[in-house]
């Protein structure tokens, strides 16, 4: 969802306006690759390995752009890692990362604005439902870490308790659909939660105003509840329903990149993965560098969170990146049985492990 935090958000499916106000460029932006990433990414990208596989020069792909969802954070510090510790210069590849403009990640990789992105599966089902050519690369963090944050001295423990409290939110419907469907999992009713539209407040001043919880990533805003000594109830997603136990964020590229250039596919997700296996090991030496690239962040907020979230990059995935199907599915049924998505989708179009290294 379109999380917000102290300084950052991360844009998805809590957007769901502002993505079908673009789903309209998806067809008009030269990207139509034809056919699913499997069978597009597999033709061509096991022949094209990047020289990172072996020990001679590797072939100089040019230059790439990737666009982050939101400004830099510890979501992002192993793109930050990659560039720092040439992982994608050895590949042959220059990279240039940038923010998104107003209109967000998926509307630049979808149009060629740029040829990578960040995104999350929420933002991405509902940009293939409107034929917007995205495909995920790479799952950044394996395990949905985000939930509904309250402070613990309002009692909201469960998701029945978010009955008779204010939920902080963006509008969507999808905000609704996923609050009401833990609720009435327990027997509550949506219908006894004031939701209002949170403006740009960060979460700590909007829940000293009139909101009582807010949906976080723990990672960022959670993080710094601690610093500040705030004691928080939080509420996971994934643990009531296993199809919220989804992929945010994700890698994105579009068809065209994959079906005409796999080889720079392939470069740009070995540097990125061993950027943010980098990170795994070494959250520390991580933090500085994504500090270095960004010293106006909270060092000390970095620091904890990357130590928090370095972990959760791979978690019990068999490597980093890894990617399901039936997370993918599960996510999209649970649209469906809301009626927020309306379309049958192609699972296997819309992410794939191809260019993952081996």
């Amino acid at each position: 969802m379109g999380l917000r935090v102290k300084g950052w958000k991360v844009k998805g499916a809590a957007a769901v306006a502002a993505l079908l106000i673009v789903a309209g460029c998806g067809n008009g932006g030269g990207n139509e690759g034809g056919g699913s990433p499997a069978a597009t990414g597999s033709s061509g990208a096991g022949a094209s390995a990047s020289a990172s596989a072996s020990g001679g020069q590797a072939a100089d792909l040019g230059k790439v752009k990737v666009v982050l969802d939101w400004t830099p954070n510890t979501n992002h510090t192993g793109l930050y890692v990659a560039a720092n510790q040439g992982y994608w210069k050895k590949r042959g590849l220059d990279v240039e990362i940038v923010l998104p403009p107003e209109s967000g990640a998926d509307q630049m990789v979808a149009t060629g604005a740029a040829d990578f992105g960040v995104g999350a599966q929420e933002g991405l089902t509902l940009a293939r439902e409107n034929d917007m050519p995205i495909v995920s690369l790479a799952a950044i963090i394996q395990h949905n870490t985000s939930g509904f944050a309250s402070p613990a001295d309002k009692s909201i423990k469960e998701p029945k308790d978010f009955e008779g409290h204010s939920y902080g939110g963006w509008g969507s419907p999808a905000e609704e659909a996923v609050i009401g469907s833990m609720m009435q999992k327990q027997g509550a009713d949506v219908k006894k939660v004031k939701f209002v539209n949170a403006g740009s407040a960060d979460f700590f001043t909007a829940v000293q105003k009139d909101i009582d919880f807010e949906w976080i990533f723990y990672g960022w805003t959670g993080v710094e509840a601690e610093q500040r000594g705030i004691s928080l109830n939080m509420v996971y997603l994934s643990d009531f329903d296993k199809r919220l136990d989804y992929y945010t964020p994700v890698l994105t590229t579009s068809e065209k990149m994959i079906k005409n250039k796999p080889d720079v596919v392939r470069a740009f997700v070995e540097g990125a993965s061993e950027g943010y296996q980098y990170a795994i090991d070494h959250p520390a030496e991580a933090a500085d560098m994504l500090l270095k690239a960004n010293p106006d962040l909270n060092a000390e907020l970095v620091k904890a969170s990357q130590a928090w979230l370095s972990p959760k990059y791979k978690d019990d995935a068999p490597r980093w990146g890894e990617q399901k199907k039936e997370v993918w599915s599960g996510y999209a049924e649970f649209l469906k049985e809301h009626k927020l998505l309306t379309k049958d989708l192609d699972y296997d179009a819309m992410f794939t492990n191809e260019f993952l290294p081996q």
